[in-house]
């Protein structure tokens, strides 16, 4: 099967990796469905993921992980490997750079096609959403410290928006946040995680008449 058309949407919608600069704004947020909520003070911190599409024979697939239960945050959540920022890095270098770390993932395999919106999160984190392209399944081994669990997720069945929905949990004072979730089999893609694949499914698919025969036609 080809995924040239995938490729091509891809080239043409996402934005250069050049354009990135560490003083970019915040296009897509946490705050999105939740205007009331209060914003951090502090200057957002950069980080970058890496939204890795396989180009495999019987569809495209993204990489996607699952957080270990050791760590201090965010334990056991859906995740894009990616992490902050090192000093003098861009968005691209520190998401190939966590891929590597994180799963193995060799950046020679990864052709970086361009980035998605950043991504304000309500920790105070500015994230920058790489997305590069793998011409055949890659070999990853999860780091224990890290990632519980490595495995893709198909890609027409996460950037369908049509899988997205709003849900919402209460914190103890009474207020509501909502947040965006893509449920898959037994998954649970949720939050941040989940925002920024809704954020890319309206840059890619949001002037579609018809979004998701046009995802079914680039994912096969």
């Amino acid at each position: 099967m080809s995924h040239a058309s995938l490729r091509d949407r891809l080239l043409e919608r996402l934005e250069p990796v050049e354009v990135w600069r560490a003083d970019r704004r915040a296009v897509r947020s946490d705050f999105d469905l939740n205007p009331q909520a209060e914003r951090p003070l502090a200057q957002l911190r950069p980080a970058a993921v890496l939204i890795a599409i396989v180009a495999r024979a019987d569809g495209a697939s993204v990489v996607m992980t699952r957080r270990s239960d050791s760590l201090a945050s965010h334990t056991g959540q859906i995740a894009f490997p990616g992490g902050r920022l090192d000093p003098g890095e861009t968005a691209a270098q520190a998401a190939l750079r966590e891929a590597w770390e994180e799963v193995a993932l060799d950046p020679a395999s990864v052709e970086v096609l361009g980035l998605g919106d950043p991504y304000e999160t309500g920790t105070g984190f500015l994230v920058t959403p790489v997305i590069g392209w793998l011409t055949s399944p890659p070999d990853l081994t999860p780091s224990p410290d890290e990632v519980a669990e490595v495995f893709e997720t198909p890609w027409d069945f996460l950037i369908d928006p049509v899988n997205h929905r709003r849900d919402f949990y209460d914190l103890d004072e009474g207020a509501r946040r909502w947040f965006w979730a893509v449920p898959w089999q037994d998954r649970y893609i949720w939050g941040v995680t989940a925002g920024i694949v809704r954020a890319l499914a309206d840059r890619l698919y949001g002037d579609e008449p018809r979004a998701d025969a046009a995802v079914a036609e680039d994912a096969a």
